[in-house]
């Protein structure tokens, strides 16, 4: 049987996998394992990004005593993840399928080095017949270092995996024209490049899951510009990942349209990773013009006004316009104090170089 991708990276939420008083729902996670092994043996590559530790220690442990947010996050996702991945590692054995679990933090995808060794090991997973199971490190993950949730980590893991497409399940059926719970509302079937969808979101998070559907519409997006096809759908719908893939007119979800761009590799790692930016170039009108044109050009130390932060070589800053509004991230060449010495002159090397600058 022929499916519509081969590459693929499929995100489950926390609503998915979870019974409504937080325990695991093995049922539907059993489901899940028959499609994802129906898709692996027909030679469809597949990373699985997995939520569900926390609520899966939640229901095991009884803490002894009140504990803060953080306390009570490491707790439960220490226990729960344990469980969570025996959980799958025996579902797919009855498939005679390996899985490999790869725990990772935001960190992680900070340096260039941490990014590559992440893909590698993979890969290397990929091409043993192993399927990656991926979830956030809640254990030893700080509140200020964690991602948005799983929906932004799903988002960084098909970008690096150069995956053809994204799916992400939820608890819905997909973003919808208005609040799901009126009549006369339909899901929005496809959502074009540009198209504004900020009058249909709906900002609350929802259940046991930390995002809710802005986060997962912003990270679709990105994603979608970077060529990668994103899908929003229910997976607690029966079946619903092979009719995704072998009926798409049929099946309700929402389907963000990939950009027809070729998105090179360091950019992509650029563009997930503008949150560990160490500094900021300050450009003057005429340079950000010209970075906006059809041609590629570097950031040159002519076009710069001022320099915000202290950096090394090859950290990332972010490039703002006269008004200060960010309009892309880059890879510097030069540390801060030579960045500074070179600030408005001609003739001199470029602070970012094309190759390693990402627009937004």
């Amino acid at each position: 049987m022929d499916y519509q991708y081969t590459k693929l990276a499929v995100k489950i939420g926390s609503n998915v996998l979870t019974r409504k008083d937080g325990t695991l729902d093995v049922t539907r996670m059993s489901a899940l394992v028959d499609q994802v092994a129906e898709l692996h043996k027909a030679g469809v590559e597949i990373v699985l990004v997995s939520s569900g530790a926390v609520a899966s220690g939640r229901s095991e442990i009884k803490p002894s005593r009140k504990l803060d947010s953080v306390d009570q996050r490491q707790l439960f996702s220490a226990v729960g993840q344990a469980k969570l991945i025996n959980r799958y590692y025996e579902l797919f054995r009855e498939h005679g399928i390996a899985v490999g679990q790869v725990l990772t933090t935001k960190e992680s995808f900070g340096t260039r080095r941490h990014y590559l060794n992440q893909r590698n090991c993979m890969r290397v997973m990929l091409e043993n017949g192993v399927i990656p199971i991926v979830n956030e490190n809640d254990t030893i993950s700080v509140t200020e270092l964690m991602f948005t949730d799983n929906d932004e980590l799903s988002g960084m893991i098909a970008s690096m995996m150069d995956m053809q497409a994204l799916i992400i399940l939820s608890n819905i059926d997909g973003i919808y024209n208005g609040s799901p719970s009126q009549p006369g509302t339909s899901v929005i079937r496809e959502v074009e490049q540009g198209k504004d969808l900020s009058d249909y979101i709906q900002t609350e998070k929802s259940g046991f899951g930390r995002g809710g559907m802005l986060t997962k519409t912003t990270i679709a997006r990105k994603v979608a510009d970077e060529g990668i096809s994103v899908i929003i759908a229910n997976g607690k719908k029966d079946n619903i990942l092979i009719d995704i893939l072998r009926h798409p007119e049929q099946t309700v979800c929402t389907r963000f349209i990939p950009a027809d761009s070729d998105v090179s590799s360091v950019k992509k790692w650029i563009a997930h990773s503008e949150g560990f930016a160490k500094g900021e170039l300050h450009l003057n009108e005429q340079a950000v013009t010209a970075l906006r044109g059809k041609k590629a050009v570097s950031v040159l130390p002519v076009g710069v006004t001022r320099i915000e932060g202290d950096f090394e070589k090859d950290d990332l800053v972010k490039i703002m316009d006269a008004r200060g509004r960010q309009v892309g991230v880059g890879r510097i060449t030069v540390d801060s104090t030579e960045a500074r010495e070179m600030l408005g002159m001609h003739g001199q090397r470029p602070l970012v170089h094309y190759d390693y600058l990402y627009l937004e």
